[in-house]
């Protein structure tokens, strides 16, 4: 047995742990009202993450993973905004 037959299923189920992770995290509004804008653009990255799970379903998830994708790249969009009012908070420090 190679060393790449040993490490295969180690390397899937972290990819699947992080992909279970990642789905945990859907986005939630929790900027303040201090940073109005960045709230705003919070609220429509939430519906938007919903509507694509309604389409998800609605079409039975044949969407060809695209709408998954989708739903990804709003939980990091999300994840961005919440990095940035954090930055605001620092005095623009990370």
């Amino acid at each position: 047995m190679n060393r790449m037959t040993r490490i295969a299923p180690f390397a899937l189920f972290g990819a699947l742990a992080l992909a279970g992770i990642a789905q945990a995290q859907e986005p939630v509004v929790n900027i303040g009202d201090r940073h109005g804008h960045l709230r705003t653009a919070q609220e429509h990255i939430v519906a938007a993450y919903q509507l694509v799970g309604q389409a998800q379903q609605a079409n039975r998830e044949g969407l060809g993973g695209h709408a998954e994708r989708a739903r990804q790249l709003l939980i990091q969009a999300d994840q961005e905004l919440r990095q940035a009012a954090s930055s605001a908070n620092n005095g623009g420090r990370p």
